[in-house]
């Protein structure tokens, strides 16, 4: 297929749910409990929302968001460390937009920002340094974020700074990496998970083999997925069929995006700016060891923990927040105590609830209309 409406046709879309419905048949004879699948990445947490595929899908199939949101596994305390950062007035302290609203504990960089800090939304690290050529005078600081798919566009632009020299430009490096995630998830003695649907953008760039731990080890089956209406039905599919003929295996519905193995340019750069970090802390997991990266010795100038004094606090969540509940997929959103309460996207607690890929984002903002409404809104490509 070639074009964005072939992937939201509801034709197509109804002969894939067909097949759903058989297979889910032969497997829930017997089983005592939902087939639980979760979907790694929030991009696809936000498709089955806006799409209303878990309510198309037969009642024994289960959907379980996970923690492939890197703006909502962001620990409180990293937060509190930005606004430091950002509140020194030789800073210009720049970052995506979807951070500016993640609440820390005292506050978050929008407020920071109203506060009188320095705070500039940017598009891309490219963005931060150029603003960093264009103010010598000043210290200017990306917010790095994201697993693996945004490693690679700070790795570059490290580098650049590196071979011109720019000495008043630094990261704040909160990098997390994918495999070491899913690994403490597979090991959580809370989930009985039946299969993956594995992050499309990140494969991407690691490719699809560094999986195999999880079908040979774990003995579940794993589909990397895109992320259009059919894309996601076509990999539960895909996982479907593998626990109905007995197979974990790692296959591949996002083939016109995801190479086997990676993208060797990407992953060059990673390995050559980034080295582990023995362990990092992540909101509602906690420590993961080798779960995120720091710049190595040779980029310490262009390393902000390195550069400027950072507290490094750890903070609780506050008590009503159930972010970690959620991430973990121990409940769903509508069931945190102050869902659409006393936490809605104005007025947020948690940082589920400002993420564009956010669970509890996605729930209040596509959940509230019926099935019907939102199949045919979204899926007439609107």
């Amino acid at each position: 297929m070639k074009y964005v409406d072939e992937f939201r046709d509801p034709v197509r879309a109804g002969i894939v749910l067909e097949d759903i419905s058989r297979i889910s048949d032969r497997i829930g004879r017997g089983r005592s409990r939902p087939l639980q699948i979760m979907e790694v990445c929030g991009g696809h947490t936000h498709s089955i929302f806006r799409y209303g595929i878990q309510d198309m899908l037969p009642d024994l199939i289960e959907f379980v968001h996970g923690p492939g949101c890197p703006v909502c596994v962001l620990p409180m305390g990293r937060v509190d460390d930005a606004v430091t950062l950002a509140e020194r007035p030789e800073v210009i302290f720049t970052t995506f937009g979807d951070a500016m609203r993640v609440p820390g504990s005292r506050k978050s960089l929008l407020k920071a920002k109203a506060d009188g800090a320095d705070v500039r939304m940017v598009y891309s690290p490219l963005d931060a340094l150029a603003i960093a050529r264009k103010n010598p005078d000043r210290q200017v600081i990306f917010f790095a974020l994201g697993f693996e798919t945004t490693m690679p566009s700070t790795a570059m632009t490290v580098l650049e700074a590196h071979a011109e020299q720019i000495r008043n430009f630094s990261l704040f490096c909160n990098h997390i990496t994918i495999i070491p995630t899913m690994t403490a998830i597979l090991e959580s003695p809370d989930l009985r998970l039946d299969g993956f649907l594995g992050p499309g953008h990140v494969s991407m760039v690691i490719g699809t083999g560094v999986y195999e731990f999880i079908a040979r080890h774990y003995h579940k089956p794993i589909t990397i997925a895109g992320f259009e209406p059919l894309d996601v039905l076509q990999s539960l599919w895909m996982v479907l069929r593998q626990i109905d003929e007995g197979r974990c295996e790692v296959e591949n519905q996002y083939g016109r995006v995801v190479p086997a193995a990676g993208n060797v340019i990407a992953l060059r750069a990673i390995a050559e700016v980034y080295e582990p970090r023995e362990f990092f802390e992540w909101r509602g997991l906690g420590s993961i060891d080798h779960s995120g990266v720091r710049l190595r010795d040779k980029y310490a100038l262009f390393d902000a923990e390195q550069k400027f004094a950072v507290p490094n606090v750890r903070i609780a969540d506050p008590m009503a927040c159930q972010c970690g509940e959620v991430l973990k997929g121990l409940i769903k959103p509508r069931q945190c105590r102050v869902f659409g309460t006393a936490c809605t996207p104005e007025t947020p607690l948690g940082s589920l609830m400002v993420s564009t890929e956010g669970a509890c984002a996605a729930t209040y903002h596509y959940g509230r209309t019926t099935t019907a409404e939102r199949t045919a809104e979204t899926m007439a490509g609107a």
